[in-house]
């Protein structure tokens, strides 16, 4: 509780339980992917879990399904998040392995490329026309300071 208002502090616990070397591995590398499991976020409906890894530079979470608040804040803050089409895939991705999305439209189906194994993943992003918006200025705050300086 020491650390709330701290977010470079903070977000070195990120993973800490399940991956010490997350935080430094995503501040090293400037960001990247989460992919997580069944109801990823279950839990952390507070807004740290997703500023966190936003400081750290993640751009997107890739699930099997998410938890309802953690993925609206995950859209507040900017973070894609985006569901496996075919939750079995989950399986076929690997740490380090190299993601590619190209997420220029904003569709409903999305396709990942795995780089390392040269296959392909399809990922949905099932997110009403505001949230889209949202992510596409950078999330929440972003689209707030956006239309104050439209006015």
């Amino acid at each position: 509780m020491s650390l709330r208002s701290n977010i470079p502090e903070i977000s070195n616990f990120v993973f800490q339980h399940i991956d010490p070397t997350f935080s430094s591995r995503a501040q090293k590398m400037g960001g990247g992917f989460i992919v997580g499991g069944e109801n990823y976020g279950q839990g952390s409906s507070r807004e740290h879990a997703a500023l966190a890894p936003k400081f750290l530079g993640v751009q997107a979470i890739i699930a099997k399904s998410f938890a309802r608040i953690h993925l609206a804040n995950l859209v507040n803050f900017g973070i894609l998040p985006l569901t496996l089409s075919n939750k079995q895939e989950y399986d076929e991705i690997v740490q380090g392995d190299i993601l590619k999305i190209d997420i220029r439209n904003f569709e409903e189906l999305i396709t990942m490329e795995n780089i390392t194994k040269k296959t392909k993943i399809y990922v949905d992003l099932k997110l009403s026309t505001r949230e889209k918006a949202m992510l596409r200025i950078g999330g929440k705050l972003a689209a707030i300071r956006t239309k104050q300086i439209a006015h």
